[in-house]
């Protein structure tokens, strides 16, 4: 099964925050780094110097978490999300996940080089050549990973 460790859920009664302007000092642990790179620096100044709380489904609005559900469902839907995911080719999951991760931490012109050999490293694999029959004929791909 595919990790959905880095696809966040939340019920929609989970409410977010970053109080810690409200007492003279800065989110911790990472906090300010963490936000910013997640949900872009405006945002993140936001809640940040307001120390404003958020209900889920603004968290959602903002990119704070992928899914808000219904309280109690977050478990379930992480389960169904992973099970999409894994219907896909596992190669291209994994290039996909290299390309965003190394990319997103440098400049737009490296960020596409590393794209570029993410693709190129999918381009003679057994599983791309499945995926492209399959979808000509009109049926779901058997993906080996290879």
């Amino acid at each position: 099964m595919v990790n959905t460790r880095k696809l966040k859920f939340s019920g929609e009664n989970a409410v977010f925050g970053l109080p810690e302007t409200g007492l003279a000092i800065i989110p911790g642990a990472g906090g300010t780094q963490r936000l910013s790179r997640l949900v872009g620096r405006s945002v993140a100044k936001e809640l940040i110097f307001t120390g404003r709380k958020i209900d889920a489904r603004e968290a959602a609005t903002k990119g704070l978490v992928n899914l808000c559900v219904t309280a109690g469902e977050a478990h379930e839907k992480a389960i169904e999300m992973a099970q999409q995911i894994n219907e896909k080719g596992p190669l291209a999951i994994k290039m996909a996940k290299k390309a965003i991760n190394e990319g997103i931490e440098t400049h737009i012109s490296s960020g596409l080089g590393v794209e570029e050999m993410c693709y190129q490293q999918l381009l003679h694999t057994q599983d791309r050549l499945e995926g492209l029959a399959a979808f000509a004929e009109k049926r779901k791909p058997l993906y080996t990973g290879k």
